[in-house]
């Protein structure tokens, strides 16, 4: 095969094959060479990115926290406008994108995983932090904040992942919560 036709992967293409996997197959189910399949590539290629599936796996932990929880948490930082408004499009961000619908496949991994649990309550805990300080900022007290804003994290993560993808019948529903945790 020539050089152009060999299909070449970054880390990242790895970690979002492995995420992917880990949706359908659970932790167990993400090995090399069912991942290499997946991304149509030989399982030696795999050995650019990683020493073994351990380093992996650690990688995936990472990338999870990073890029669903950290990421979104500075993108809604960013977001101009009310602090209500910044509610508002924090969920419909989470929502449209389905950031939180790989947190079932990591919470069954942290059930059996130190490491896993670990990562998995870190990033619980700063999604929790960041949005009782949105309640606080859109006027709520202490108790209100913590409580609207772990309602609102809950019913992402279980939306995202137990309800299916209904698009106009989900931003209608998201709505319908949203009003109802910042209406005092």
């Amino acid at each position: 095969m020539t050089e152009d036709k060999v299909k070449k992967l970054s880390r990242t293409d790895w970690l979002q094959g492995a995420l992917e996997l880990l949706t359908v197959a659970g932790i167990e189910g993400v090995k090399i060479v069912p991942l290499a399949e997946q991304l149509g590539v030989t399982s030696g290629s795999f050995y650019w990115h990683f020493k073994n599936r351990r380093e992996l796996y650690d990688a995936l932990l990472v990338y999870w926290e990073e890029e669903m929880t950290d990421a979104a948490i500075e993108a809604a930082k960013s977001f101009e406008g009310p602090p209500k408004d910044r509610i508002w499009r924090l969920m419909e961000q989470v929502m449209s994108t389905g950031l939180a619908s790989y947190d079932l496949p990591f919470w069954h991994w942290a059930q059996s995983d130190t490491k896993a649990h670990k990562v998995f309550q870190r990033a619980l805990d700063k999604r929790f932090a960041f949005a009782a300080w949105m309640f606080r900022e859109a006027g709520f007290s202490n108790n209100q904040a913590e409580a609207r804003g772990s309602m609102m994290v809950v019913y992402m993560m279980g939306e995202s992942t137990l309800i299916p993808d209904e698009p106009d019948k989900r931003k209608k529903k998201l709505k319908l919560k949203y009003e109802v945790l910042v209406t005092i």
